[in-house]
């Protein structure tokens, strides 16, 4: 078996303990490239995507550039709003292999600012 990378080991890791506590909640899944971030609620059970944000959606581009702390809140903010459209008020973060700050972070406290229980 091939060594992993600490991101892939890091992913792992969150991953497992998160379908530990997770007990049905939907999953907000995190992605951050260089460019942009990407967010998802997505229902593991029945394997389906309930509510998606992206820095690439038109309403949420801007001049200011897409890969800020801003950007990101504004990411959250959008996500949170199609969740609660699709009833869902409570999901577990899963932030993959990134680190808790900067992008991720200001997504997340977007989110809740937005009505979601993380």
């Amino acid at each position: 078996m091939a060594k992993l990378s600490l991101f892939d080991r890091r992913r792992r890791r969150v991953r497992t303990a998160l379908k530990a506590r997770a007990s049905g909640k939907p999953r907000l899944s995190v992605h951050r490239s260089g460019k942009h971030i990407y967010a998802q609620v997505i229902d593991d059970a029945a394997g389906k995507t309930l509510a998606a944000a992206s820095t690439l959606d038109k309403d949420l581009r801007k001049d200011t550039g897409s890969a800020t702390r801003d950007a990101a809140a504004s990411v959250g903010k959008t996500l949170a709003e199609r969740a609660k459209l699709a009833g869902v008020s409570r999901v577990v973060f899963d932030r993959g292999g990134f680190l808790f700050h900067g992008r991720v972070k200001a997504l997340a406290d977007a989110a809740r600012e937005g009505g979601l229980e993380l």
